[in-house]
């Protein structure tokens, strides 16, 4: 089904993958940017809320109209090396449309620090976030490089506080990057230094679940033939497991569109997120 990697930059290369990619980033930057005027208008946003004294560790909140009924952690992509919160604000509305206040944190990036560090950051954001919306499930979702962070939360040696995990009852995993041993072998390992040890310790694929609730890994059916195995990976190495995942394809996206289902509410990647009742 997959063919034998021959060349793992290009295999990895999801910018080069999709004609007209330069586009997306500021569009997104655009729309997110309208997004964010649009909700601190309407009261409903929470902007740079700290969690760590770095520059970096910062999310923004953006609440529902009325209680909301839960809370959704979005953590963005970019390899671990690049982009921050304010591309994705506008992500949000699918989510908040049905109910769920929505936070976007940033975080520390390679080289700066390494992927322990980061998904350390990303445990905090989502703790800090989760109290200040302490009603309702909470769900991760994360794209690229941020889905293998929220596959990280919930895996053997979790830096999450084990009371916040029990509230945790999904985690949505999009175009995921879940053995990190491919990773070393491109030329962005310069910048990310991933080393043997820490391939093993970081890959969610190759560590045991920790989680008792249910994982939703999602990749779009035009990406490149990596991102779908590494997805495919994942859902194979836990299901051996007993966790409670699924694997699922999203027709006619591929890396940088995938992700954009998130604004609408209608879309079945937003209602994967939002549906009240366990899946």
């Amino acid at each position: 089904m997959f063919p034998p990697v021959a060349d793992f930059d290009a295999a990895y290369d999801n910018s080069g993958a999709v004609p007209g990619s330069a586009e997306f980033a500021p569009r997104w930057t655009r729309e997110a940017e309208a997004f964010r005027q649009l909700m601190v208008a309407r009261g409903r946003a929470d902007l740079a809320t700290p969690y760590g004294v770095a520059e970096r560790q910062r999310l923004d909140l953006f609440r529902p109209e009325g209680a909301p009924q839960g809370l959704v952690v979005f953590v963005h992509g970019g390899y671990w090396k690049a982009l921050d919160r304010s591309f994705w604000s506008h992500l949000s509305r699918g989510c908040l449309e049905r109910g769920f206040a929505v936070a976007v944190p940033s975080y520390r990036l390679a080289p700066e620090v390494r992927l322990a560090e980061i998904g350390r950051d990303v445990a905090a954001a989502v703790r800090v976030a989760s109290a200040l919306v302490p009603v309702g499930p909470l769900r991760l979702v994360g794209h690229s490089a941020g889905g293998h962070l929220v596959a990280r939360m919930v895996s053997a040696a979790s830096p999450i506080d084990p009371a916040l995990l029990a509230r945790l009852d999904r985690v949505v995993p999009v175009s995921g990057l879940h053995d990190l041993r491919p990773i070393r072998r491109t030329r962005m390992n310069d910048t990310l230094r991933i080393d043997a040890a820490e391939a093993l310790s970081e890959s969610p694929a190759l560590l045991e679940p920790a989680f008792s609730g249910s994982v939703h890994a999602v990749v779009g059916a035009r990406e490149l033939p990596e991102l779908r195995r590494q997805t495919a990976f994942l859902h194979s190495a836990w299901a051996g497991l007993g966790a409670r995942i699924d694997l699922g394809e999203i027709a006619d996206r591929h890396h940088f569109d995938v992700v954009e289902d998130l604004a609408d509410p209608a879309s079945a990647l937003t209602r994967l997120l939002t549906v009240p009742a366990p899946l």
